[in-house]
Parts: C-alpha cells; sequence; structure tokens
C-alpha cells in the first residue's frame, strides 16, 4: 500500500485528539496537516489543544509541535494531502458547506460528522457490513464535478453497538426492532471533569440520537439505484437513547423479531461466522473477529469489553428469548474508537484498498 499524506479538521476536539492517537504509527497514512478554529491557527498543536487533551495516552510526539492550519480554508492544503478526516463542532448547514468545498477542492473528506449522513450520494458505510454503497461515489462526483474530491461519511456511533449485531440475522427476516442504547459521555464530547451533572445520574435524552438510531440503519442496509442510495424499507425500528455515567462505550438492549424465528444455535453461529470486506482485505485497524458473543450473565459490560480488539470489536452477550418479541441481547462498541475515530480510519484503509483516494 502506497503512502497517504492526511489531514484532520477538528483536531483539537475529542474525537480529532482520538484521530491524532490512531494516525500514530498507521503504516500507510501519514499525517500532513492538522486543523482547527481560526482562534487556534498558527499555534503548534501542543498549546491549541492546551488542558482539553482528553485521551489517556499523551500527545503523540509527532503532533505536538506541528502549527495548526485554519480549518475554513481547503486552498491551504492544496498539493499537501491526499484526503481528510473531518470532526468538527459547528453548525450541520455550516459543516455541509465545509465538507463539500474540500470535495470541490479535490480534497476526498472521511466525515465523522452527521451532516451528509442522508444526503443521496454520500456513502454512509460501515466497512464490514456496506461497503458496496462506495459505488455510488462516482454519481456524486459528477454531481460536484471533481476527479478526486468526494465525501464518505461513518453512521451515529450508537449504531455500533446493536446494527452490526442484527445484520448476520437479516437472512431470517428481521421484522420489528425496539432498542434502547446506554450512551458515554465520550459520545458528547465531555469526560466526567466537564459534566458534573451526570454523576450519580442519568439523563434520558440526547437531542436527535432517536432519529438518527432509527433511520440510518436503513440507509445502511438501502441499495444504490441511479446515482443515489435507496434506503431499505424494513425493518421497523424504535429507539429511546439515554446519557448514562460512563466514560467510553456505549451498551444496547435489543429486541427482535423475524419473519422466521431462528434457534439460539443458529443466532450464535452466524455471530462467529460474519466477516466483511476489511477482514478478508486484512485492513489494519480491522478487528479479526468482527462480533463476539460472552456466555457470562454479567456481560458485555464497558468496563470489561470495549477494548475488544482494540476497541474495533461489537460484543454481545444475554442472548433469550422474549415473551414479545423472539429475542433480546445486549451489545456493546467503544463509542469513540468503532463508534467514531476508529470507524473513520477503518473506512478510510478501505477506501484506500478500493483505490478511492488514487
Amino acid at each position: 500500500m502506497k503512502i497517504y499524506n492526511v489531514g484532520v479538521i477538528g483536531a483539537t476536539g475529542m474525537v480529532g485528539q482520538r484521530f491524532l492517537t490512531l494516525l500514530d504509527g498507521h503504516p500507510f497514512f501519514r499525517p500532513a496537516a492538522l486543523l482547527a478554529s481560526a482562534r487556534s491557527a498558527g499555534k503548534k498543536y501542543c498549546d491549541a489543544v492546551g488542558g482539553k487533551w482528553a485521551m489517556t495516552v499523551p500527545v503523540p510526539a509527532y503532533a505536538q509541535n506541528m502549527t495548526v492550519l485554519d480549518g475554513a480554508d481547503p486552498a491551504a492544503l492544496k498539493g499537501k494531502v491526499d484526503f481528510v478526516f473531518c470532526a468538527v463542532n459547528m453548525k450541520k448547514e455550516e459543516i455541509r458547506a465545509l465538507e463539500e468545498a474540500y470535495a470541490r477542492a479535490e480534497i476526498p473528506v472521511v466525515s465523522n460528522n452527521s451532516a451528509h449522513r442522508f444526503t443521496p450520494d454520500v456513502p454512509m458505510v460501515i466497512p464490514e457490513i456496506n461497503p458496496e454503497h462506495l459505488a455510488v461515489i462516482r454519481a456524486q462526483r459528477a454531481r460536484l464535478g471533481t476527479k478526486r474530491g468526494f465525501i464518505a461519511v461513518k453512521s451515529n456511533c450508537s449504531l455500533q453497538s446493536y446494527v452490526p449485531l442484527l445484520h448476520p440475522l437479516l437472512p431470517f427476516g428481521v421484522e420489528k426492532v425496539a432498542v434502547c442504547t446506554y450512551q458515554a459521555i465520550s459520545g458528547a464530547g465531555k469526560t466526567f471533569e466537564t459534566m458534573p451533572e451526570i454523576l450519580d445520574n442519568i439523563i434520558p435524552y440526547i437531542g436527535g440520537e432517536e432519529e438518527k438510531s432509527e433511520e440510518e440503519p436503513l440507509k445502511i442496509w438501502g441499495r444504490v439505484q441511479d446515482g443515489q442510495i435507496v434506503p431499505a424499507d424494513a425493518p421497523a425500528i424504535s429507539a429511546q437513547c439515554l446519557r448514562v455515567p460512563v466514560s467510553d462505550g456505549h451498551t444496547a438492549a435489543v429486541f427482535v423479531s423475524f419473519k422466521k424465528k431462528p434457534s439460539r444455535e443458529q443466532i450464535l453461529e452466524a455471530w462467529k461466522n460474519y466477516a466483511g470486506e476489511p477482514q478478508k482485505l486484512g485492513l489494519p485497524s480491522a478487528p479479526k473477529q468482527f462480533l463476539h458473543y460472552l456466555g457470562e450473565d454479567d456481560r458485555p459490560q464497558p468496563k470489561l469489553d470495549r477494548m475488544t480488539e482494540n476497541g474495533m470489536a461489537v460484543t454481545a452477550g444475554r442472548l433469550r428469548e422474549d415473551e414479545l418479541f423472539d429475542w433480546k441481547f445486549i451489545g456493546c462498541s467503544h463509542n469513540t474508537l468503532r463508534g467514531a475515530a476508529g470507524g473513520a480510519v477503518l473506512l478510510a484503509e478501505l477506501l484506500a484498498a478500493k483505490g478511492y483516494f488514487d
């Protein structure tokens, strides 16, 4: 694999910080530009991030003295990077305009943001589930008038705790899903120091999260047709999303009904044997085993299981028959690794392997 020069827009935020740690020593992505708001531009990264550094490891040595650039100026990156990751905290319409500006400047964008998730010709990809959606990039480039530039996005972080576990069960005819997600504070870009109201508490509302949790899976399970992605019609999904006092790791309680109810053995076999394109290609960020079932009654737990396979696998447990639905189970995933920056890095690895940056 060739070496690709990479930019990170939103480098001082929590997801941006996670990008920096994941790019440290990456085999074929080399960080070449760190970008943030105008107030950080011109500063050394270590000065710009200051006391906001929230990772458990120090600022990577390569990044400490890099000069932060103004993320609002795609022209400043011309010829310097092969693509950028985008993880900014702005209004949705501003993000949409910013990402299109980079794409039109012939700089591909791999986005952690939600602004373009429902743009019909922008692929929203979980690499193990719907890599075929990358084919829509050709139509997007035609719309944008670009040769290299495009936007690809990853899905909402909460989806990673249940959609990968539902996907191998689709052949049994998944009809109805009810899910309640218990989401870590890092999903809001917070730590216990910056979110004291979460201590000894649960907040039963996360703005926009339930709509994303119900609608985004249907685009992921949709199909490419006439230059756009047509969402699937089913299954019906009902979601409730709660913020809980956990640093990292989203947990989901899932209830599911089928057209043809599978046996317990069939479900466990489907999870155990499932592998996607990243596993077949041996991508560096891909877990060797995507889905892990834990047999203990009290698993999975975020604290114990979020780092399974470097935080890139999804864990499941407590598979039981249900009185109202057919089956119920618990899922868990690391929200800033598999769910955010790590998922975006894996998506970028897939795009690189498929030649979309060349």
